[in-house]
């Protein structure tokens, strides 16, 4: 079975997981540059239930949000490389710049983000709850992320 889908692809194997009582836990982000911050973040969301979507901003939601430079990985390796993650069992491609679509399209159990984010801030933590589901922030590993990884690329080999 296919763990890559796009937001716009029929999505039924989630009826069917909730019809075999499984609990869908959701996070989304970009993924470029996978990392040590990433498998770890991944792995602490899976335990929180049977089941981990990941949302995958695609390249145009990137450009969106970041700027023009980035990802530095396109959507299609991203993809490829979160899906084949022990803790990650699908992964959905979704063009908006933020997952409130795909949130309600999943209606998880559970909603995870990194504990940068304010619950309040935390796009569909709101639909979540009003649907039974709860949200769960997760610590981040310090001085792990693209940006960074990143940013010392470019002091080692571009100045």
């Amino acid at each position: 079975m296919d763990k890559i889908f796009n937001a716009d692809d029929e999505l039924g194997f989630i009826n069917e997981l909730k019809a075999q009582g499984k609990k869908i836990v959701f996070t989304n982000g970009v993924f470029d540059i996978i990392h040590r911050g990433h498998v770890e973040y991944l792995a602490e969301a899976k335990s929180l239930g049977d089941v981990l979507i990941v949302g995958l901003n695609s390249d145009s939601s990137v450009k969106q949000i970041k700027d023009d430079k980035r990802p530095v990985v396109g959507q299609e390796n991203r993809a490829f490389v979160l899906s084949n993650l022990r803790p990650v069992d699908y992964v959905v491609i979704f063009n908006e710049d933020n997952p409130l679509n795909l949130i309600k399209t999943i209606v998880p159990g559970v909603l995870v983000k990194g504990s940068d984010w304010d619950e309040d801030k935390i796009i569909g933590a709101d639909f979540v709850k009003s649907n039974g589901g709860v949200v769960k922030r997760i610590k981040f590993v310090e001085n792990s992320s693209s940006t960074n990884i990143i940013e010392r690329i470019v002091e080692l080999y571009c100045k």
